[in-house]
């Protein structure tokens, strides 16, 4: 990256905290935590869309992209059907509950044991991993910034940006928009990071399509099978499972649930939902073109740098640090959302829950803040200490297919069985923890299963498919326990009766309409970076068509939202929180911004 790049690219990150700002005054934890139930329904589909991006799209999704191909496509498209079925089959449930977030409803479906093992393991866990994504983006865009021996800031291994300076800015801009805005400015950040990235990639795919001299030359000079939805270790069956294990991530995991909780009725819910899904069903090909194309060019790169190494070649000066300002952006915005959930699981169940019962809501909002800041600095050492074991695409796949089903199948079946309760939702998750790293240990070549001789058979048969392993394992054992406690259970849980009630109880709250603020954020903000890429464009000699260009779709989808954001107006079909014709109180809340 040039100068100008790094100019930008220190810009954007200083735009962003300075977005975050604007909601440095939040009055209560729900605000904190849950956007006070205000976010308008496509600000939480943007910011779910979002969430899933990270450096697992730019690394992992587009380093298999790189090496197979069509494969990589085939991968994200399948989170577009498990979005879709979550909107149609559980995200209007979860708002019917009327809880603020996943924690809250466990406490109450389950008891307070499970959420603070929960809370404590998949916080901390999470924190590290986070951190590992942090460091492992950094690796990627520290590769395009060569520096001279004896620099400041020079990695005397490599002779480029030193990856640790790079993650220890990127964890402190995280923490800090986490700190000052909660989940408004996750919210609201997420969605120009959607703004930004979006149009980059639509013109870094004409570019390198060029390069590799036009579309009918990349299919016919592209590798035998590129082009198959399916090759190697990932097969139908392995698609089929990947699409069941986001359905279940997507439908209980804290982060995605806390997308539904902020919405102000089950039909936004629903509609941020289904938003999601499309997304995911029309964007893939359109994001992993580029590093499929960069496989021609060159076939001999680290297929893991592949995408950033794809726009460093045809993006000019200024949009490619804005391209890469967007896409580190992308993983703090995963970063930034784990760090609001488990902050608030934090705040709600050991803060007020244990320490301090009777804290108010403006000493509840300082300890969430302070609490952030201790769950950044775990976000720091996972950056800083996480080892690199293996490659981080096998991380990623690996951990996914594994623990999602023990640590995220008992919320929801929480939301449908009334039989099941704390003994059956402690069975599933450390019996399908365990389960599930015993066999991935033990059917490893050289691991404990080769020494038992009857097992011989089926260890071979375990590592000719380590990927469907990972997902029968992971899901079909969690599945089956769950099943046989909801044969063995006969009576009805009291955590079932909690649960019930407490809808009741929602049912019967004053609405709260959707607040207009964040499109005008989005507005202002994107039409400020079509008017940095102006001034770029005049400064810079080369490239002033395609900069004008990017400045040029920036500005119309900034007067776009501004239209419509001046139209936006609380509807009162809204208020009904059930998605159904009912009658609800008026309102006594408005919006707090």
């Amino acid at each position: 990256m040039t100068a100008l790049d790094l100019s930008v690219f220190g810009i954007y990150l200083v735009g962003l905290l300075a977005m975050a700002c604007v909601f440095v005054r939040l009055r209560t934890t729900r605000e904190m935590f849950a956007a006070g139930g205000q976010s308008p329904w496509w600000l939480s589909g943007l910011s779910a869309f979002m969430t899933t991006f990270s450096a697992g799209t730019f690394v992992v999704w587009g380093g298999i992209a790189y090496r197979d191909g069509l494969v990589g496509v085939s991968l994200i498209a399948v989170l577009g059907i498990s979005a879709l079925m979550v909107g149609w089959l559980l995200a209007k449930r979860w708002k019917r509950f009327g809880y603020y977030s996943a924690a809250e409803f466990l406490h109450d479906r389950f008891g307070r044991s499970i959420v603070q093992f929960y809370t404590w393991l998949q916080g901390t866990l999470s924190m590290i991993t986070m951190g590992g994504a942090v460091y492992a983006l950094s690796v990627i865009v520290t590769a395009l910034v060569p520096l001279p021996e004896g620099h400041l800031l020079v990695d005397d291994a490599t002779g480029h940006l030193s990856v640790t300076v790079v993650s220890l800015v990127l964890c402190v801009v995280i923490i800090a928009i986490t700190f000052s805005g909660g989940l408004w400015a996750v919210l609201v950040t997420d969605a120009l990071q959607f703004i930004i990235l979006t149009v980059s990639v639509l013109i870094v795919v004409p570019l390198i399509i060029h390069r590799v001299g036009g579309a009918e030359e990349f299919v016919t000079s592209a590798p035998d099978n590129f082009f198959s939805p399916v090759a190697g270790e990932f097969t139908w069956f392995f698609l089929a499972g990947w699409c069941l294990i986001f359905f279940f991530k997507m439908g209980g995991e804290w982060a995605y649930v806390q997308r539904f909780a902020c919405v102000p009725s089950a039909r936004d819910a629903r509609k941020s939902s289904i938003l999601f899904g499309l997304l995911y069903l029309v964007s893939p090909l359109i994001w992993m073109l580029p590093p499929m194309a960069y496989r021609l060019i060159d076939p001999n790169a680290d297929h893991e740098q592949a995408y950033i190494l794809a726009c460093q070649l045809v993006l000019p000066a200024g949009v490619l640090g804005l391209t890469i300002a967007a896409m580190c952006s992308a993983t703090a915005s995963m970063v930034t959302t784990q760090l609001n959930v488990f902050a608030g699981a934090f705040t709600t169940e050991l803060y007020r829950g244990a320490i301090r019962p009777s804290a108010g809501q403006r000493e509840l909002v300082l300890a969430g803040r302070i609490i952030t800041l201790l769950l950044g600095g775990l976000v720091i050492a996972g950056a800083l200490l996480i080892p690199r074991l293996g490659t981080y695409t096998g991380f990623i796949l690996s951990s996914m297919a594994l623990l999602t089903g023990p640590f995220v199948l008992p919320t929801i079946w929480g939301l449908f069985s009334r039989k099941i309760g704390l003994g059956a939702a402690w069975s599933v998750t450390l019996l399908g923890t365990v389960v599930s790293m015993g066999v991935k240990i033990g059917a490893t070549e050289g691991g404990f299963f080769e020494r038992l001789g009857l097992l011989g058979p089926i260890t071979e048969l375990l590592q000719r498919n380590p990927r469907s392993t990972d997902i029968v394992v992971g899901i079909g054992f969690p599945l089956v326990l769950l099943l046989v406690a909801e044969f063995l259970y006969r009576k009805e849980s009291p955590g079932w009766a909690r649960v019930r009630r407490h809808r009741e109880e929602y049912r019967q709250e004053a609405a709260v309409p959707s607040s207009p603020l964040p499109a005008r954020l989005c507005a202002l903000s994107t039409g400020l970076v079509a008017l940095l890429l102006a001034i770029l464009g005049v400064i810079s000699a080369e490239d002033r068509l395609i900069i004008g260009l990017f400045s040029a779709v920036l500005f119309l989808i900034s007067a776009a939202i501004f239209y419509f954001a001046h139209r936006l107006r609380p509807r009162s079909d809204d208020a009904n929180r059930s998605g159904d014709a009912q009658t609800t109180k008026p309102e006594t809340e408005q919006p707090s911004r």
